[in-house]
């Protein structure tokens, strides 16, 4: 069957503190960036962070053999929250790392919709023949200059996935699971109203869906407190094998705490 499947996956969680290098350099642009709208940055609360850059986060992917194996011809970085500092275009960077035949770009500014929107482009290039093997990282870094409701009342800690996705091979015949389609509505209701009620059908709910979905009677896995955009990906790239080898689909779905829309990607394996 066409399109593509899980062929190998990485997740990142709390990774060591840094000592910032660029403390004054990243001060100064944060200082410019913010002076436009009356505020200045948070030394205090900038110096009390991780400094976990996304090229750091990067790197601890690539350290992964299955991702850091990888040739993909599309790469896509996604991410909710800035980086500590953009001092590095973390796509091309990456692109890099594994291979440097890659088109390659970002989705930013759609908080928890930006993987799910990375997964429709990748399908996207697939359907047109331009990407046989894409990679998707997902990349969260808590430093920030000011303070940020998410952050501090969660709160977050700096992870990071990536999913290598390839053509050929399904959940039933070795492979891992494939990807059908990614929507989102204004509710979990809505959401999930055509993707549930099929047996083997798995449904991972995100930490920010409040409350119980109706109309799922099958098994459901709760993604843990302590991310945001990387949450659903952090508990794929950990579960994929066992996901695609035990179950017919596997429905992810999260709400954004912002926008309040719910997000949701259907991947068929090839149990159940």
């Amino acid at each position: 069957m066409s399109g593509l499947a899980v062929r190998a996956a990485a997740a990142v969680r709390s990774p060591e503190r840094r000592e910032p290098d660029d403390r004054a350099a990243a001060l100064g642009y944060f200082r410019d960036l913010l002076a436009p709208f009356g505020e200045k940055p948070d030394e205090e609360l900038f110096d009390s962070g991780r400094h976990v850059r996304h090229r750091d986060l990067a790197d601890l992917l690539v350290a992964d053999e299955g991702v850091g194996g990888s040739r993909p011809e599309l790469l896509i970085v996604t991410h909710a929250l800035p980086d500590v500092v953009p001092f590095t275009a973390v796509a091309p960077y990456l692109t890099d790392r594994l291979g440097g035949r890659a088109a390659n770009f970002s989705v930013a500014q759609q908080g928890l919709a930006a993987p799910f929107t990375a997964l429709r482009i990748a399908s996207a290039y697939e359907k047109a023949g331009r990407a046989a093997e894409v990679v998707i990282a997902v990349l969260e870094q808590t430093t920030l200059p000011t303070p940020f409701p998410l952050v501090r009342d969660t709160p977050l800690v700096d992870s990071a996935a990536a999913l290598v996705l390839g053509t050929g091979g399904d959940a039933g015949d070795g492979g891992g699971p494939r990807f059908v389609r990614a929507h989102a509505a204004g509710s979990p209701a809505d959401a999930l109203g055509r993707e549930l009620g099929e047996d083997g059908t798995l449904l991972v709910l995100g930490p920010w869906v409040a409350g119980d979905v109706p109309g799922h009677g099958g098994p459901v896995h709760r993604v843990a407190p302590g991310s945001y955009c990387t949450s659903l990906w952090l508990d794929l790239a950990d579960h994929w094998r066992e996901w695609g080898r035990d179950h017919r689909r596997i429905v992810l779905c999260d709400t954004d705490p912002r926008s309040g829309r719910t997000h949701v990607a259907l991947f068929a394996g090839g149990g159940g």
